[in-house]
């Protein structure tokens, strides 16, 4: 079994150098003691959250001592002054699960000097769809990309529509703001060309455009440099998180230099399938196994269709997902080195105290949960509830936020917090006022949409179900604090209730009352019909 007591852990506790005249000016101003680790607690948890919260930042495995203040990067939380913009870099994993940030020590650092969202969900628990929505602010049934491939989605889709027109970052760039894209952008889009461009297409919004096609292996893959493919290859310098994170640090500099506000989002691959860790960390955590929660080979009572007929699992499945598992915590090493290097970037070149850095998956995973083998694309927590960890001016440390947040509410937040106008065609609101520690409205929202395009099974499809992974029929879905009701377009309903019930395997929707059901399908209507900021906000508060 892994132990915390290996070179590994030892390893991990080391803190992350930093430049000598940089750690000589923090020690003299007294930036590494005690006032960056002062919190300001945590908001209330419901029964359901704290059934599902990830264990608390000072739990890594034990034995591995989380970095501290200098080592993470960060500087006491403070104001910007009046009329300063802030930078934003938007760090974006793939299929990266609450499970994971345990065994990333810098993003523990993170949450213990930012906020953690406990209730963020994404709107499809599919790649393209949830980033599409997160560019836009605006629900799948707007963007109407609700699958990877054409003709319900991916790049073609996106681009043929013209949403890439209206984005956080298209507003960004109109107030001034340099602004670089960095690893995979859409499912789909080639580095060479296809779907309807050349290689020499840069979308709009981006000054620097540094984009991966197919780099799920990490190794022999092509980046489109400002319109120029460049092919890499195979040697351990050509990883491709780690050859992101050196290109970051790189955009930090230049970005720094111009003394211009800057926008950077890095998304990995990592830890998508086929799940390839770098050749640094392959022997790290020897005997890992994923983790064995109540859901974890269990039946739902009451399940829909497409899940009734699985099988327990078998030996050697349980095995394959133990080695998966084994092979993620791995391959998010690389990403964690990556936010450290950004921290030290912006510490080097003074601006990580006027820096946001935002930690987020486009989606989650479930791993033996409910008898499926790794997959996602469920309305299960397992794959639409997902970190979002920010730090920077004015967020207080420490602090977890219940509060319902969707990745539609990234496009607007960034944007408010730039200084851009926010689009009347945004559906989710901003979250600028719940980083900064102001409480939730009373009439903050209660639910959170889901929207699911399927089965779907495209072979040249990288997130094409795997035989026993579950492949759902398309679905609409919400998600309040206390449930998750779910109709599927076979007409089948699932309710499960979160406080009897936070592991979802008791499907009590043929127990609800007509007059109930009615209200939820009311409810779940009006959301999935509405267009616009004020409009869904609307919906998500009318009578029902």
């Amino acid at each position: 079994m892994w132990t915390p007591s290996n070179s590994r852990a030892l390893r991990l506790s080391r803190p992350a150098p930093f430049p000598p005249a940089v750690r000589a000016l923090a020690l003299a101003l007294g930036l590494l003691l005690a006032p960056l680790l002062a919190g300001c607690g945590s908001a209330h948890h419901n029964a359901h959250a704290a059934a599902h919260a990830l264990p608390p930042a000072a739990t890594a495995p034990a034995g591995t001592a989380p970095p501290g203040p200098a080592a993470a990067g960060l500087s006491p939380p403070r104001q910007l002054p009046a009329g300063a913009r802030p930078n934003i870099v938007f760090v974006l994993t793939d299929d990266l699960s609450w499970n994971l940030v345990r065994y990333m020590p810098h993003v523990l650092a993170l949450q213990r000097h930012g906020e953690s969202f406990s209730n963020y969900f994404v709107t499809d628990s599919l790649c393209c769809p949830s980033r599409a929505s997160i560019f836009t602010g605006r629900y799948p049934h707007d963007t109407h990309v609700t699958s990877n491939s054409p003709p319900y989605g991916g790049f073609a889709v996106f681009h043929e529509r013209g949403e890439e027109l209206d984005t956080f970052a298209t507003a960004l760039q109109r107030v001034g703001y340099r602004t670089a894209m960095m690893g995979k952008y859409l499912n789909g889009y080639q580095p060479h060309g296809g779907e309807g461009v050349s290689a020499s297409f840069v979308p709009a919004g981006w000054n620097e455009w540094d984009v991966a096609g197919n780099g799920y292996r990490e190794f022999d893959y092509s980046i489109n440099h400002d319109g120029r493919p460049v092919d890499y290859g195979s040697q351990p310098s050509e990883y491709l998180t780690e050859v992101l994170a050196r290109k970051g640090v790189s955009f930090i500099g230049r970005a720094a230099a111009a003394r211009r506000p800057f926008l950077l989002e890095i998304a990995t691959f990592a830890p998508h399938s086929p799940f390839v860790p770098a050749p640094r960390d392959a022997g790290d955590f020897p005997g890992l196994t994923a983790p064995r929660s109540p859901a974890f080979d269990a039946s739902v009572v009451g399940a829909p269709a497409w899940l009734s007929l699985y099988a327990p699992l078998q030996a050697e499945q349980i095995a394959l997902i133990d080695r998966d598992f084994r092979q993620r915590a791995q391959a998010v090493q690389a990403v964690d080195r990556l936010i450290a290097g950004i921290e030290d970037a912006l510490l080097a070149r003074g601006e990580a105290r006027d820096t946001y850095i935002v930690f987020s998956s486009d989606n989650g995973l479930h791993m033996g949960q409910y008898r499926l083998m790794p997959g996602k694309q469920t309305a299960f927590d397992t794959d639409i509830r997902v970190p979002l960890i920010v730090a920077g001016p004015g967020v207080p440390a420490g602090r977890t936020v219940a509060a319902l947040a969707e990745n539609i509410d990234l496009c607007p937040t960034f944007e408010r917090l730039g200084g851009a106008r926010v689009g009347a065609g945004v559906d989710g609101p901003s979250l600028a006022g719940l980083l900064h520690g102001r409480p939730p409205t009373a009439r903050w929202r209660g639910e959170v949409l889901i929207e699911h395009h399927g089965p779907d099974a495209n072979p040249e499809d990288p997130d094409v179900p795997t035989r026993g992974a579950g492949n759902p029929p398309s679905y609409e879905a919400l998600r309040t604090p206390r449930s998750l009701y779910v109709e599927y377009v076979t007409g089948e309903r699932e309710y499960y209730d979160l406080l009897s019930d936070p592991f979802e395997l008791h499907n009590i929707a043929a127990h609800l009352a007509p007059a109930h059901l009615r209200r939820l399908h009311r409810a779940l209507v009006a959301i999935e019909s509405c267009h616009g900021q004020r409009a869904c906000w609307r919906a998500q508060h009318a009578p029902t």
